[in-house]
């Protein structure tokens, strides 16, 4: 089945201009298989049909890599130091476990409230053999930083989802949303101590679909 997928999938980290090497791509095909795996018994995605898990899971999630790296890149810290991200409602893995196998200088934690997909992150951390990938059982309010970066996917409206992690910001941090369409209804239900700061498009190869993130800051 991997195998069947990568000749798709290497075009599609090409299409969105990433340089990744042949063993984070090995590692990406490794987690695709423990989700198809782990998704028999655990229902951890919706999405069943591996090409499809591959474009609505895999590179809609790699399509946010090039954006996250490069806010990273920007960022003051100590060398050596990895740069804590939360993410949030992370279910299986998406985009969690795909930033942790992209952005080795990124330490990703994946929250979620369900236990199974807590321990399929434990599970994936372990089998990739991924450092800097943590699964967490908890409600995200219960959380605290400081995270540089805070990020979901499709996990809720932004002023829940803002609201609720605050906690787990750091000051000077960032929240990474990654949305459909534009979501101006959103935008606009956010609190004045919220900032929009950019709204970026996204074009996931072989998706035909909207896609963007919604950048913010506590203002």
């Amino acid at each position: 089945m991997s195998a069947a997928l990568r000749p798709a999938l290497e075009q599609g980290i090409a299409t969105l201009g990433l340089a990744l090497s042949a063993a984070q791509v090995d590692l990406l095909l490794d987690f695709l298989a423990l989700l198809q795996k782990w998704n028999k018994v655990y229902n951890l995605t919706a999405v069943r049909d591996p090409q499809e898990m591959l474009t609505h899971h895999l590179l809609d999630s790699l399509a946010a890599v090039a954006p996250l790296q490069r806010h990273v890149q920007g960022l003051v810290r100590a060398e050596g130091a990895l740069t804590p991200l939360l993410d949030v409602g992370s279910g299986g893995g998406l985009p969690g476990v795909v930033f942790a196998i992209c952005c080795p200088d990124v330490d990703v934690s994946c929250v979620d409230t369900v236990a199974k997909k807590a321990a399929f992150i434990q599970q994936a951390a372990a089998s990739l053999r991924l450092r800097n990938l943590r699964g967490i059982h908890a409600r995200v309010e219960s959380l605290t930083g400081p995270y540089a970066v805070v990020s979901c996917r499709a996990f809720a409206s932004l002023p829940d989802f803002t609201s609720w992690s605050r906690p787990a910001l750091a000051a000077d941090g960032v929240w990474l949303a990654m949305k459909g369409k534009h979501p101006v209804e959103e935008i606009a239900a956010l609190p004045a101590d919220v900032q929009v700061f950019h709204v970026e498009q996204l074009q996931v190869p072989a998706l035909d679909a909207e896609r963007c993130i919604v950048w913010m800051r506590a203002a």
